[in-house]
């Protein structure tokens, strides 16, 4: 019964959020706070009742934790949450990104305190939604559900792009992609439920009964495109990811630290419980395209994030690099790689999540995010330029950092099966010290490039110290010893490739 409630308490929390502003501004700040805080804590909960690395039979989903309840019989529409080792450490990381998330916008969010409340509730409640749905109607609910409130929290509280584009602008671009793409889901999802009816005479949206659904390898493929095209634009990949950069540059830093952190991870999880079983062999016919899309995206990411003089669009296309990684570890069949995209993407969302707090902190002090007004700043501010590199050279996949772990296990994996992609890759990232090492050197050191740059800026608040400083031991504490997560996620991983490498086997020569 403690699944819904993870789904719940944020819903909860966000109308409490919206009908107590009332009674004051702070009072909405620390209901989304507590309500996060349950979340995180019923997570964590679920985590230490154990159970997640035992050995799964090939092909046969098995959950830690299950609940259904009947929706719609006369279609097969229930509500079914399950949960398994990789939707537990989603779910994880969605609390505690939530929980910093409120946290961080306790003073850049002044007015209409209570709606931006009940927004971002809302946005984690929808994509813990995702990572607990295994009805295909409820998952397609949850998918466009968490959208909406997203618009919302960058066309009312996002902030003016140094080249002049307007927050709703960004808002209204990154609906329109993602709406686009979902309904080219919600078309392969009928479409799936349309094929297996045909071949059974049963209607039904549930995930294990389409599992083993009989179709054709032209039907088979084109469905797949439909999953593949509707979490593509989310992820980001190349050449669908323009709405990315505008919507984290115009976001306030609460709706970056959900879409870096949380919204990505929903299209590689989408990508690996629903895209690779339901379409194995069409999947392992696409995996060569798929994972030459991810080094376009490495390379094309890392080289666009140099390029860029908003600080936010720099991180945020640094994004668009590391999701290369992920989505050529989805496509390989590595268990070794598919454990190494678990890290990553972990890691990922704390580091992501790392900068763009540091950034609206320093866009607190400066009121600008364009590092050609920045320069200097190393000895203007006491911690906020340390811990910025630090995190600079967290995503660049320094050694003792969870990046490290992630990118190595993925490369290391993916050489077994792709050796030229992976080796290809691998110059990635080198193209990721240097961008890194241009944003740090733009905005940090040199000459003041603009009178307040020049003065001396208010060093960070224990509030603001404590959200990073927390990130940093979390990254550090991945770095140095993964296994809680290797063993959390290994049976569901093992599950996933040995179920695609079945495929891979009698598709390819």
């Amino acid at each position: 019964m403690l699944l819904p409630w993870l789904i719940l308490i944020p819903f909860i929390g966000g109308f409490l959020c919206w009908q107590t502003e009332r009674f004051g501004v702070k009072v909405p700040r620390w209901i989304a706070l507590i309500t996060m805080g349950l979340t995180l804590a019923l997570g964590l909960q679920l985590w230490l009742q154990g159970g997640y690395s035992l050995t799964q039979s090939v092909g046969i989903p098995q959950w830690q934790s299950e609940f259904v309840l009947p929706w719609i019989p006369r279609f097969g529409i229930s509500i079914h949450l399950a949960l398994d080792g990789l939707s537990l450490l989603m779910v994880v990381l969605t609390g505690l990104l939530g929980v910093l998330a409120v946290l961080c916008s306790w003073r850049e969010i002044e007015k209409y305190q209570g709606f931006f409340h009940l927004n971002l509730m809302w946005i984690l409640g929808g994509v813990i939604g995702v990572f607990l749905a295994i009805d295909m109607f409820l998952f397609f609910f949850f998918w466009e559900m968490m959208l909406v409130p997203m618009y919302f929290l960058i066309a009312l509280w996002g902030h003016k792009a140094s080249d002049g584009k307007t927050r709703i602008t960004a808002a209204t671009k990154f609906f329109i992609y993602t709406q686009a793409s979902g309904l080219v889901m919600l078309i392969a999802i009928l479409a799936l439920v349309f094929v297996h009816y045909n071949a059974t005479g049963v209607w039904t949206f549930n995930y294990e009964e389409l599992l083993n659904t009989p179709m054709s390898h032209g039907v088979e493929y084109l469905l797949m495109l439909g999953f593949f095209i509707a979490f593509a634009v989310k992820m980001p990949v190349v050449p669908l990811h323009g709405w990315l950069p505008d919507a984290h540059s115009q976001a306030p830093t609460a709706g970056s630290v959900d879409l870096a952190g949380i919204l990505l991870k929903t299209a590689a999880y989408g990508l690996l419980r629903f895209s690779l079983p339901l379409f194995p062999n069409a999947s392992a016919e696409f995996a060569p395209i798929a994972m030459w899309l991810g080094v376009i995206g490495i390379f094309y990411g890392a080289w666009m994030a140099f390029t860029q003089y908003d600080i936010k669009r720099l991180i945020a296309y640094t994004s668009v690099s590391h999701m290369g990684f992920v989505l050529i570890a989805i496509y390989t069949g590595s268990q070794l790689a598919y454990q190494g995209a678990v890290i990553q993407m972990i890691a990922h969302g704390l580091s992501a999540a790392g900068l763009f707090i540091l950034c609206g902190q320093l866009y607190e002090r400066l009121h600008t995010r364009d590092m050609r007004m920045m320069g200097g700043l190393w000895g203007k501010m006491k911690w906020l330029p340390a811990l910025s590199m630090f995190f600079a050279v967290a995503t660049l996949g320094m050694p003792g950092t969870g990046n490290f772990v992630g990118e190595f296990m993925i490369l290391f994996g993916s050489y077994q099966v792709v050796p030229v992609i992976t080796v290809i890759s691998t110059f990635g990232l080198v193209f990721a010290s240097v961008y890194s090492l241009a944003m740090l050197h733009r905005a940090y050191f040199g000459k003041a490039k603009s009178q307040i740059a020049s003065q001396e800026l208010p060093g960070m608040s224990l509030r603001e110290l404590f959200i990073i400083l927390l990130l940093v031991v979390l990254l550090v504490l991945l770095g140095f010893y993964p296994q809680p997560i290797l063993d959390t996620s290994h049976s569901a991983m093992s599950n996933i490739q040995q179920w695609f490498v079945n495929s891979v086997t009698t598709t390819r020569p």
